[in-house]
């Protein structure tokens, strides 16, 4: 049986992650607290967050930068700035 959450960015119960994804405090945070729905939301835009910035994961300013990105998104409910991209409307 899959675990279930209070998803903190979807505000709903919701199933949560399989395992802890991401290291340390912040990923105890995550896997505590984020579904796998908004986990999989995340990384899409992610992926084009790295994309249009042109980051280089091996560069710890761009690295930094993500994280931030991540938490403000997850947590704080802060939709990150993708240059050319509209979200779709609900």
């Amino acid at each position: 049986m899959s675990r279930t959450v209070f998803c903190q960015n979807l505000n709903k119960e919701a199933e949560g992650l399989g395992f802890q994804l991401y290291p340390g405090e912040i990923g105890k945070r995550i896997f505590d607290n984020i579904s796998k729905e908004a986990w999989t939301i995340w990384q899409k835009k992610q992926t084009m967050l790295i994309n249009e910035k042109k980051m280089n994961m091996m560069n710890v300013d761009d690295r930094a930068f993500l994280e931030a990105a991540m938490v403000a998104y997850l947590f704080e409910g802060k939709e990150p700035e993708i240059e050319g991209y509209v979200p779709p409307s609900k």
